[in-house]
């Protein structure tokens, strides 16, 4: 018989807030989370603004001893994993911790320790360089703390496969599960890379919003006068279990997972292949799996949709392929238009919310939609939530050097 892998519980740590339920409020209203950048003295660069986590209190999720030991991608991941662990009740009925793993994207890891640590060095010497420079910096060790925490010793790895890295663990964690390497999971994906080199790294890369004197209008996916994306920060973690198991513990259940796609576009290592020919294949490879039998109108796309014109041209191109004359039928909308974008955490976040419109039946929209491109005339939400009656749910996620990934969450019967 096939092992069902639904989803147990949510976490996030975004720019819009932190916990689901103010998360998913700020969604649905159509908040922005993009600023001025804060974190430090940014007047130097060409872009100025980035969507940067608020009031994020690490002692509340985080032993004080433990917190100058880790860099804060980790804390992201630590809090997010609390909030999902929390809401499953998954910590308290592990029987056997080597049946629980742990699988945490991140794209960057912590370039807030190299900068800092490579200062040291040039001030101060080597030997000032600090023992924990390492273990803050790679990027597994969100997933290497997070077993620690709750003592889970399944399979435990970190998947780094840049903006799609949030959406590849949970899909590698999807296929664990599936066959029989796990009974629950604990994924997903985390970034904090707004930083000097960060967001010098992309300006330099000509890729940002310069949009600096209105911030919260910079993203502005699938809309003509969009400029670039806007770099963002956050976690996102989700509870995948073995069907059975969720339901022998009272688990509550957002929604089934039922199709993962992976492709890679072999084509450049920033630009995505303009005529997606390996989006198409991922969301078909997601279609199949699920074998679904819907109409468009029931069918919800979280898209990777970034605000770029080579991203959201192809990834419209490519829905359209997919869905033919039906794709006008379907609700397309991209948060990122909210969050701005979280790199290796945003296939995740978008997870997540993808689940969140399966339990809640709403579309959150894209907002500063205000004009059309006529090479991107999909139906995406324009600027106000809506409710639809939606069975099933897509999560686009495509990442520098071409990596992609879709998943599939249906409504749990």
């Amino acid at each position: 018989m096939e092992r069902r892998i639904v989803v147990t519980g949510c976490g996030v740590v975004t720019p819009v807030g932190i916990g689901k339920t103010v998360f998913w409020d700020s969604l649905v209203q159509g908040k922005s989370g993009v600023g001025t950048i804060t974190a430090f003295d940014a007047s130097q660069f060409e872009t100025r603004i980035a969507g940067e986590v608020k009031g994020f209190s690490p002692p509340s999720f985080i032993l004080p001893k433990d917190i100058r030991k880790t860099a804060r991608f980790v804390q992201f991941a630590l809090a997010a994993s609390d909030q999902a662990l929390q809401e499953s009740g998954l910590a308290a009925h592990v029987t056997d911790p080597y049946r629980v793993g742990v699988i945490i994207g991140s794209g960057i890891g912590s370039l807030e320790t190299i900068e800092k640590e490579i200062k040291n060095y040039f001030d101060k010497g080597p030997r000032r360089i600090s023992p924990f420079m390492i273990p803050m910096l790679i990027t597994n060790e969100a997933a290497g703390h997070v077993a620690i925490q709750y003592n889970l010793k399944g399979v435990n790895f970190c998947t780094v496969t840049a903006c799609t890295s949030g959406a590849t663990a949970i899909g590698e964690a999807y296929l664990a599960i599936k066959h029989s390497r796990a009974d629950a999971i604990v994924c997903g994906g985390t970034e904090a890379a707004i930083t000097h080199m960060g967001i010098g790294g992309f300006c330099a890369l000509r890729a940002l919003s310069n949009r600096n004197d209105a911030p919260e209008k910079a993203s502005r996916p699938f809309e003509k006068g969009r400029d670039g994306f806007v770099m963002s920060e956050g976690a996102g973690i989700v509870i995948l279990e073995e069907l059975e198991h969720a339901k022998k513990r009272g688990a509550p259940i957002y929604a089934e997972v039922s199709g993962y796609g992976a492709t890679g576009d072999a084509y450049h290592i920033t630009a995505p292949d303009p005529e997606g020919d390996s989006g198409i294949k991922c969301m078909e490879y997601s279609l199949r799996e699920a074998g679904l039998k819907l109409g468009a109108k029931e069918i919800y796309i979280n898209a990777h949709g970034t605000s770029t014109e080579l991203n959201d041209k192809m990834e419209t191109k490519a829905i359209k392929k997919v869905f033919g004359a039906a794709a006008k039928d379907l609700y397309v909308s991209s948060t990122k238009s909210m969050m701005g974008h979280t790199l290796g955490a945003a296939g995740a976040i978008e997870f997540i919310v993808c689940c969140m419109v399966m339990k809640h039946k709403i579309i959150p929209p894209t907002i500063n939609y205000e004009i059309p491109d006529p090479d991107c005339d999909l139906n995406y939400v324009p600027n106000k939530a809506v409710s639809a009656n939606v069975k099933a749910a897509l999560s686009n996620s495509f990442g520098f050097g071409g990596h992609n990934a879709t998943l599939l969450v249906k409504e749990f019967k």
